[in-house]
């Protein structure tokens, strides 16, 4: 098992409350993200909502870029940073380094 059940439970239902929260878009999602056909993708976006997709997806958020940006944009908690003055970024950010570690030791 990736992730503590107890821990993100009390992680989703600290970050429902504070939603919609700001986050930074790492430069990865954005190269991911980033087509031709499209508007640039913006550094920041709002978290709109978030759910739990088992050990395979971790905390998923829906994005939102604002106006000019209308897909719909879906990734995990992991790919996402925060700003430190925010109350929830430590608890956060703990999450993100224990799923990654642990997604590193379960690799073939």
């Amino acid at each position: 098992m990736i992730d503590s059940p107890q821990q993100v439970e009390r992680l989703l239902a600290k970050v429902t409350e504070v939603l919609p929260m700001p986050a930074r878009v790492t430069p990865e999602l954005a190269a991911t993200l980033r087509q031709p056909d499209l508007v640039a993708i913006p550094p920041t976006c709002l978290i709109t909502s978030v759910n739990y997709a088992g050990d395979e997806g971790g905390i998923m958020c829906r994005l939102d870029f604002g106006p000019g940006y209308d897909k719909a944009v879906y990734t995990s908690i992991t790919h996402l940073r925060f700003d430190p003055r925010l109350p929830l970024t430590r608890d956060i950010t703990a999450y993100q380094k224990h799923r990654i570690k642990r997604i590193r030791r379960y690799q073939p």
